[in-house]
């Protein structure tokens, strides 16, 4: 007598945590979504100032420039400052989440190595000693203190046992970024002329740059994107721990050095072309990380687009709010980035690293 059939019971659908393919496709959309964002800002901020010039026509001028038409001119003369915003964004949200990655620290940005302190520093001394006062001149400067103030805080770090760890990285980047900043001061006090000069490039800003100062850092932001990039497998790594990165096959000290360069190129090639942004590199990450998990292979190109969009919006709000003049993209971006980041807090985003 054989048994009855049983009929087949559907299992239920796990909930949770959806499937990976799923999740990966999403991000990967979300991405796409984000560079078209970006490439309708970047229209905006070519369209908007002291000139209105409608989005159609903002277009035809990107595409059938008529010379000596005013609407196109003005639109030409805005294209360095959004694409300067573009990359300076980019790069500082790629740096803030290398900086976190390697630092373990959530409270990262690009003071904490003395990127800015070390801009500053060789920036007021090309300042005061060879007077200089174009932007394409500070670039040079700017760039070389910011390397050399990275370097300092790492060789520090690395004295002594276990080597550069995210502590002594820390603590070595704010004694170094403290003295920096008492020898800045004391260059500035002796001339107001300086003062006045140094402000300026001080508060952050992507205005008054022209396509030659882009062309000049726009090598190392790239080269500094690519090693950020594939940095993504080495910081999930490394946010285990360095013990667990070790038993997984990663050289922790070789890894490190390598983010490293890349936080010079980005931070310090960024810092160099628009002065010192505030909140970019602090905050960008966080709200990457919100999005797209704790994998850094997504974190860091949602921190590039989130950054650059960031920027870019703030320019355009600088020149909104301020007319006829303009506020300053440093200005907005800390004023943007400060209540994000107060309420990541408020939330418990900020979980260690």
């Amino acid at each position: 007598m054989t048994a009855p059939a049983v009929p087949h019971q559907p299992v239920a659908p796990r909930t949770g945590a959806r499937p990976a393919g799923r999740r990966r496709s999403v991000l990967v959309v979300g991405l796409v979504a984000g560079a078209a964002a970006l490439v309708l800002c970047a229209l905006v901020s070519v369209a908007v100032g002291a000139r209105e010039v409608p989005l159609a026509h903002a277009w035809d001028a990107l595409t059938a420039y008529t010379p000596g038409d005013i609407e196109h001119e003005a639109v030409r003369s805005r294209i360095p400052r959004t694409v300067l915003g573009l990359l300076v964004g980019a790069a500082l949200g790629l740096a803030g989440a290398l900086m976190q990655g390697v630092t373990r620290n959530p409270l990262a940005d690009p003071g904490i190595l003395g990127v800015n302190a070390g801009a500053s520093v060789l920036v007021v001394l090309g300042i005061v000693v060879l007077g200089i006062t174009s932007p394409t001149q500070y670039v040079w400067f700017a760039f070389a203190g910011a390397a050399m103030a990275s370097v300092a805080v790492y060789a520090v770090a690395s004295l002594g046992r276990g080597g550069a760890t995210p502590v002594k990285l820390a603590l070595a980047g704010a004694c170094i970024t403290a003295a920096l900043t008492s020898l800045i001061t004391a260059m500035l006090i002796t001339s107001t002329d300086s003062l006045d000069t140094f402000r300026f490039w001080q508060v952050g800003a992507v205005s008054g740059r022209s396509m030659e100062t882009v062309a000049t850092v726009a090598p190392y932001l790239a080269v500094g994107a690519v090693v950020a990039l594939a940095s993504g497998r080495v910081l999930n790594a490394l946010s285990l721990g360095d013990d667990v990165a070790r038993g997984l096959g990663q050289h922790v000290g070789r890894s490190r050095a390598l983010a490293a360069v890349g936080i010079v190129l980005l931070a310090g090639g960024s810092t160099a072309a628009a002065g010192p942004v505030a909140f970019v590199g602090l905050t960008v990450p966080h709200v990457a990380r919100a999005v797209t998990g704790p994998d850094y292979r997504w974190i860091l190109p949602y921190s590039a687009v989130l950054g650059a969009g960031l920027v870019v919006v703030s320019d355009i709000l600088g020149r909104v709010v301020a007319r006829p003049g303009q506020l300053q993209v440093g200005i907005v971006t800390a004023v943007l980035g400060a209540p994000v980041f107060i309420a990541l807090v408020r939330r418990r985003k900020l979980a260690e690293l």
